[in-house]
């Protein structure tokens, strides 16, 4: 663990001390503000007008009006987000020329992946961080359940863990930034959009493509279901992708 941890501080090093990290984390949080103002605000006007019949009034709940829509957008923005945060990670080393400086160095190759993996996790757990502040509004003009809140906040973290594998995979592939970032694009929306697929499917075509969808998973996680069988989809997603990684470098330090 000690030299996974070495690697990680190199990687958060280069990512404070370049506009990287600053850049991503500002306009995450730039849109998530964005997205949560707009949607208090229907939520607000929503409330205003179901004020009026008490039976309407007592159906108003703040989790599912404010923060399953809040979750479904600060998970999109994720999809655009981390592929900028994990294009260099694998692409810079080759380009600069410290790729096989690094991979003869004592440290073995599973460890330096995990380091750069426990790197990147650490900026997204950052950037999901900052935005509980916005929680501060909730809680102090309404009543919000902290449950489903937090399990909304796990699926996100689970979620961004998957993303980051599968950019770090295609960071590992291929020396230019912009590539690799529109590959790790590319291949998250595929996955994405799955579930919409299984609406035109049948039989067993339709279950096997929703349970391979990111969106599935997270939904119920946003609804408040803490459920075993999502968060071992996203563990052994970003585990199939830290595998592909290592199996990559593992063939090009062999040629």
């Amino acid at each position: 663990m000690k030299n996974v941890w070495v690697v990680a501080k190199k990687e958060l090093r280069t990512y404070f001390t370049s506009p990287i990290a600053y850049v991503v984390i500002m306009v995450f949080l730039v849109l998530v503000g964005f997205f949560y103002y707009n949607i208090l605000m229907w939520f607000n006007a929503q409330a205003m007008q179901m004020a009026q019949n008490q039976y309407y009034y007592s159906q108003i709940n703040i989790n599912q009006m404010v923060y399953q829509p809040l979750f479904n957008n600060m998970s999109i923005i994720l999809l655009l987000m981390l592929p900028l945060l994990t294009m260099r990670l694998f692409s810079e080393e080759k380009k600069i020329g410290t790729e096989e400086l690094l991979y003869t160095s004592p440290i073995s190759v599973n460890q330096i992946i995990l380091g750069k993996f426990v790197a990147s996790l650490l900026v997204l757990l950052a950037m999901l961080a900052l935005t509980c502040l916005l929680s501060i509004f909730s809680f102090a003009y309404g009543n919000p359940e902290v449950a489903p809140i937090l399990n909304g906040y796990l699926g996100l973290f689970l979620l961004g863990a998957a993303f980051i594998a599968i950019g770090i995979f295609f960071s590992s592939l291929t020396e230019n930034q912009i590539v690799s970032a529109i590959l790790t694009f590319g291949a998250l929306l595929l996955f994405w959009v799955l579930n919409w697929a299984s609406n035109s499917a049948a039989g067993a075509w339709k279950d096997i493509l929703n349970y391979v969808s990111f969106l599935q998973h997270f939904d119920n996680m946003t609804q408040g279901i803490l459920d075993t069988t999502d968060v071992v989809y996203y563990v052994s997603f970003a585990f199939f992708g830290l595998f592909l990684t290592h199996s990559v470098i593992q063939s090009r330090r062999w040629r």
